[in-house]
């Protein structure tokens, strides 16, 4: 399969978290994916807007991109924002953590993303925002 490459961007409102799960579904559906990819892939996408959105910039509306490469049987996907960063990524990725309890977060979104995904990685900078790098293999199904 050849390379291709995709990139969005959109406000940083709630309303557009299904847009880009159908979105990058839709961006991935070249890649011949099973229903439970297509689910996974795109479950994670939405916690890593989701996450953009509530404690990127806490609430305030600004732009989350998306950046996402197919190429040799893998889906890469970056969710970036410009938001407040995280001080800590390894206290941040732990399960039950939420930097926002007066929102009844449950913390378990990077958990979530882990066991739908095949590599996840964060990089954030306070002050600066954060990227979720995220990448599955895709059409594994029937080998």
């Amino acid at each position: 399969m050849k390379r291709n490459e995709m990139k969005i961007e959109f406000d940083s409102i709630s309303d557009n978290e299904a847009f880009a799960r159908v979105t990058v579904a839709a961006f991935m559906a070249q890649m011949n994916p099973s229903m439970e990819e297509v689910a996974d892939v795109k479950t994670a996408v939405s916690e890593a807007v989701t996450n953009a959105i509530i404690h990127g910039y806490e609430g305030k509306v600004h732009k989350v991109t998306i950046t996402g490469v197919i190429e040799d049987g893998f889906l890469c996907l970056e969710v970036a924002d410009q938001g407040v960063g995280i001080k800590d990524v390894k206290k941040a990725m732990e399960p039950l953590y939420t930097s926002r309890p007066e929102l009844e977060r449950s913390g378990m979104g990077f958990l979530f993303m882990e066991a739908f995904m095949d590599e996840v990685q964060v990089s954030s900078k306070p002050g600066e925002g954060t990227v979720v790098a995220m990448k599955k293999k895709i059409g594994q199904h029937g080998e």
